[in-house]
């Protein structure tokens, strides 16, 4: 693959990314702060991204791979989702703002495998060109969020407004990516042909079954950080906290190069337990810090983004990849992303609402207070209680080398 077709992915990379980043991480502080909704109706439209998650393997494997090439999927998706967020930013009530934010997600989150399937298309050899170029998403993620902290946008419809210009850039500038024709266009759409038997039978194994079964459950309290923290980091006087929040995503970049030492000596099981332990940790951190002395809480409960999503995703990527054979891998991998991007996601967003409104209280001036302590413990010991779980009932045999996610181009979504 030579320069300018590297040049141009991760320019795709980037504003994928950006779109993403800038309207989802302070979405929640607009919807609460200032059309005071209730932290079930932030919940829900948090989650709607996971109802997306869930459509996605349809979508792709139905249109995309049969029907119409990439690139033009690509920009048809972007453009109409542009419309759509605009659309979304100058709503006010629930109904209409859920509606339309869910028929946006419906269209933004197939596209994150599209851009990655029209990249590895095009590349010599993904092992070494894909890590390098999805990085590029990942810096869009903190550029977003840096650029709309800096600006105090959070509580405004304008990053929906930035995310949806940017989204109708990315429209046109798919347009200019190199031609990728649908691969399966005389192969018949079928569920099977997403997750087939081979894939499924593989959660009849014990380890399997325990390790998705754990992935679900431990996107439930996840939900509460992503719908949540910009919200509780503003109302507890954090300054810039969207750009605070980026640090999340520079230490996850960090911690991928640490997973093959880390894996080395500790095994999967025990990164997989340490990546559930550090959100236990995270949100006890975010319990008792504050925005004066105990704000370096805050700061550490951030940056251990990058051991809560690498050591637990990035490591169950890379231990599906090891259990399953190479023509199940790709199936086997889709399966657990609807497992926990969109079932357990979408749980978890229905319940971190219902906590959140729990523990809120309107004063006599109409403004809406939270118990933000109990809100985060709730979340740590559920946490905790999946963790425990885990621990109980994981068994597996350490077997093989372990190759560098970085090397295999095994990036995490920056969220």
């Amino acid at each position: 693959m030579n320069m300018q077709i590297k040049v141009r992915l991760g320019i795709m990379m980037f504003l994928e990314y950006f779109i993403w980043g800038a309207w989802y991480v302070t979405v929640g502080t607009w919807l609460s702060t200032t059309l005071h909704f209730t932290g079930q109706q932030v919940g829900l439209i948090a989650g709607s991204t996971a109802v997306g998650a869930i459509v996605a393997p349809f979508f792709v494997g139905l249109i995309a791979d049969k029907l119409f090439s990439t690139e033009k999927v690509l920009a048809t998706l972007h453009i109409g989702g542009a419309v759509l967020l605009f659309f979304a930013s100058r709503q006010l009530s629930f109904t209409s703002i859920y509606a339309v934010i869910l028929l946006y997600c419906l269209c933004f989150m197939p596209t994150l495998a599209l851009t990655n399937s029209l990249s590895f298309r095009l590349m010599s050899d993904p092992k070494i060109e894909f890590g390098p170029i999805r990085v590029l998403g990942t810096a869009g993620w903190i550029v977003a969020g840096l650029g709309i902290g800096a600006m105090k946008l959070e509580a405004t419809t304008h990053p929906l407004e930035i995310a949806a210009a940017v989204s109708a850039l990315m429209g046109v500038y798919c347009l200019s990516l190199p031609h990728t024709p649908p691969l399966a266009r005389d192969g018949k759409f079928s569920i099977g042909s997403l997750f087939p038997r081979e894939a499924i039978a593989l959660l009849k194994e014990r380890s399997m079954a325990v390790f998705a079964i754990a992935s679900f459950l431990i996107c439930i309290p996840l939900q509460f950080y992503y719908a949540f923290t910009n919200l509780f980091l503003n109302k507890t006087g954090v300054v810039n906290a969207a750009g605070k929040m980026t640090g999340g995503q520079m230490s996850e970049l960090f911690c991928m190069l640490l997973i093959p030492w880390f894996f080395r000596r500790l095994g999967v099981k025990y990164m997989l337990a340490a990546g559930m332990f550090a959100w236990v940790l995270r949100y006890l951190l975010f319990a008792y810090g504050n925005a004066g002395p105990g704000v370096w809480m805050f700061w550490l409960g951030i940056l251990l983004h990058g051991i809560c999503y690498d050591f637990f995703f990035v490591t169950g990527q890379i231990y599906i990849d090891r259990k399953a054979s190479l023509a199940l891998r790709a199936a086997a991998q889709g399966l657990i992303s609807f497992i926990t991007y969109g079932l357990g996601m979408f749980v978890g967003s229905w319940l971190s609402g219902l906590v959140v409104d729990h523990y809120a209280q309107q004063g006599a001036d109409g403004v809406v207070t939270y118990d933000w302590r109990s809100i985060w413990i709730f979340a740590a010991a559920t946490s905790a209680v999946v963790l425990v779980l885990f621990l109980v009932t994981f068994f597996e045999r350490e077997s093989g080398e372990v190759r560098s996610p970085a090397a295999e181009g095994m990036e995490g979504v920056p969220l």
